[in-house]
């Protein structure tokens, strides 16, 4: 989409996922970058009138800032391509396979993308007795930003106990140990690798909270594992079929050299937050965030 014909950009936000905060953060960060490129931006966080305000606001681009589920499984991608306004990021198809983790594991595997064990289980069945041996992980299937994480270590004697609200159906995965690495796909090019440090799991707080992580990019590993994200991610995205920008998300076992990189998960809709990652993928690659913002507006259209 050309540049000239877009002036009038909605960012549509917040929404009623678990990750409602950090889709607000990113909509708050991308829309005042995009003002500061020019366009006018107004910001709209969907609710029950959404279909109703997108009609009245007759945007030229959507640029879709929501996180989790109706925002990055398929659902508000299928409402776009119903009003035939164009929008950012993956389109319907891609979206609902790579919310749901085990999908994308399967499309992984089907590329020869290396990924760790998993199964689906009932939230009783995983309460009742360990399904994997220990250690291993257990968490949504179709939430992002480490929301309803449970760790259980190699010497745990008994099976985790869910939170009330958990899921009925979870991920039990086997625990990948290693070191936590990120590449962002953007277009058909795989940007730098970061290496994320915390003192402990990289969950919701770690992410999002300042000072909750140190982001290394490029990552400090040797050419051949940047170069085995790099490629791995581009593939992922190629595999499930993404549009814009993606982000794949690997844990590597530096004892094992390449064959220690498995592929966790691809976000379709990376953070935008202050302290989020493709950002910072961007501007190493040379993009501000105002440009790399208005990347992905121009990128923008319907049948995604």
């Amino acid at each position: 989409m050309s540049s000239r014909t877009v002036q009038n950009v909605v960012v549509l936000m917040g929404g009623p996922s678990a990750e409602r905060e950090v889709s607000l953060s990113t909509g708050r960060e991308c829309a005042k970058a995009l003002r500061t490129e020019g366009f006018h931006v107004a910001e709209l966080d969907a609710g029950d009138d959404v279909v109703e305000r997108l009609k009245a606001l007759a945007p030229d681009v959507v640029f879709n800032a929501l996180h989790g589920r109706w925002g990055e499984d398929g659902c508000i991608q299928g409402l776009l391509e119903w009003l035939r306004i164009p929008y950012t990021h993956s389109g319907v198809l891609a979206s609902s396979t790579a919310i749901d983790k085990e999908r994308t594991k399967a499309l992984y595997r089907a590329h020869g993308l290396p990924v760790a064990e998993s199964l689906l289980a009932g939230r009783d069945e995983i309460e009742a007795a360990h399904v994997m041996p220990p250690p291993y992980v257990v968490k949504p299937y179709n939430e992002g930003s480490s929301v309803g994480i449970y760790i259980v270590n190699k010497d745990a004697n008994s099976p985790p106990k869910l939170a009330e609200d958990a899921a009925q159906v979870l991920m039990v995965e086997a625990f990948a140990p290693g070191r936590e690495l990120t590449c962002t796909v953007m277009g058909e090019a795989a940007l730098g690798v970061t290496e994320i440090l915390t003192d402990g799991w990289y969950d919701y707080e770690a992410k999002y909270a300042a000072g909750g992580s140190r982001h290394i990019c490029p990552a400090e590993v040797p050419e051949e594992i940047t170069e085995t994200c790099r490629d791995f991610a581009l593939r992922a995205h190629q595999a499930l079929g993404c549009k814009g920008i993606s982000r794949t998300d690997f844990r590597w076992d530096d004892s094992k050299g390449a064959e220690g990189i498995v592929l966790l998960e691809t976000n379709t809709q990376p953070g935008m937050t202050p302290t989020s990652l493709s950002p910072e993928h961007a501007e190493h690659a040379g993009y501000s965030f105002g440009a790399f913002c208005r990347w992905i507006v121009e990128d923008a259209s319907c049948g995604r």
